[in-house]
């Protein structure tokens, strides 16, 4: 069938809207008409190619939509189904079956290659060139996407698509790292560092798991003011200074958690200093520096450090749960969001990576 994609042909350089052809699915595949999909941090990492995928490539890996289409063995959704993208797991190997698929041994392979498990691709132009594709087996900056299985979710029929793509990647990892992974318990302390949309859901996630000290830190003021909305306690600005010094006068026993989205050893040196003995420090986002540099006194307390992937979540109960939360009041996220059209999807980058816009969702035609 024929789509419109906004294809990445060169390193650092816009994305091209023009007609692709796109496969039928496999027995096993869905098509999904986008509504709307939000754009990531690891989008940029793969224009910026400090993610080096292949190119010319279609990316996008936070996509919402209907179900238009489903493969001979597809069971899990059927047409007309509302749904959130999200990444892809094979469901057969002993991460997935113990209930871990953010931790697949085909991860890799699966989401963040440009191409099937089999290495083929479904995209091509219009001359016949091959278009690499299957990000986070989706690429949704596209009207239709084409998916896997197991990485179509179901939400309810009253659910607004068009605000929801997120939920698949960044404010599924935030909040999920922290109710997930770090699992904090009501009265305990908690400082955030990057404050942009993972870091945002991880507050709101601290906030609904009963946190009651909840520090931000960003180099940027709106987005700190921002946070303090959404239940942070306490924010600093660590362009006037390292945080840990003033956190530890307010907290001179120390912080009971850390969450960081920013990758910079400098940052996540300062939040080991503010933590406890034995406490935790939970790291997700894709790091600029190819060496993590951490101070070998603070393994001395027995801190720890843990990289989060996409939460730890089961993302076909998880995703619903955060709907409810926000049905509820207590995960605000449609907050954080700013609409662009899908010809705009250009500035909406530019937009972002100038920090401008906290999440862009891109809505299709």
């Amino acid at each position: 069938m024929k789509i419109q994609a906004a294809v990445l042909k060169n390193p650092k350089e816009d994305f091209v809207i023009e007609e692709v052809e796109m496969e039928d699915p496999r027995n096993n595949e869905v098509v999904v008409k986008v509504v709307a999909t939000g754009l990531c941090h690891t989008d940029i990492a793969v224009i910026e190619q400090y993610m080096p995928l292949p190119l010319p490539i279609i990316l996008g890996h936070e996509g919402a939509g209907v179900v238009e289409k489903v493969g001979s063995s597809v069971t899990k959704v059927k047409p007309g189904d509302k749904v959130i993208l999200g990444p892809a797991s094979c469901g057969v190997c002993e991460f997935c079956l113990s209930g871990h698929p953010s931790y697949c041994k085909n991860f890799n392979a699966l989401n963040v290659s440009g191409r099937r498990m089999d290495g083929s691709t479904a995209y091509r132009l219009p001359d016949g060139k091959e278009v690499n594709g299957h990000f986070f087996a989706q690429s949704s900056f596209a009207t239709h996407a084409l998916a896997n299985e197991r990485n179509v979710f179901k939400v309810k029929e009253d659910t607004p698509l068009e605000m929801l793509g997120p939920l698949g990647c960044g404010f599924q990892t935030g909040s999920g790292s922290v109710l997930n992974v770090i699992q904090p318990r009501p009265g305990e302390s908690i400082v955030v560092s990057g404050i942009g949309p993972v870091g945002l859901a991880g507050i709101m996630g601290a906030k609904a798991a009963g946190c009651t000290t909840i520090i931000a830190v960003d180099v940027f003021d709106a987005r700190l003011e921002m946070a303090k909305e959404l239940g942070a306690t306490h924010t600093f600005n660590s362009k006037n200074g390292k945080p840990s010094e003033e956190v530890l006068k307010l907290f001179p026993e120390g912080i009971d958690y850390a969450f960081d989205t920013t990758s910079l050893n400098e940052v996540i040196n300062d939040n080991l200093t503010m933590l406890k003995p034995m406490s935790k420090c939970i790291l997700v986002g894709v790091g600029k520096s190819p060496t993590l540099d951490i101070d070998y006194v603070h393994f001395e307390d027995g801190k720890n450090i843990e990289f989060a992937i996409e939460g730890d979540s089961q993302p076909d109960i998880f995703i619903n749960r955060l709907i409810e939360l926000y049905k509820h009041g207590m995960f605000p996220f449609d907050k954080l969001i700013t609409y662009y059209e899908f010809k705009d999807i250009n500035q909406a980058v530019k937009d972002f990576t100038q920090g401008k816009v906290i999440k862009a969702v891109i809505r299709m035609p």
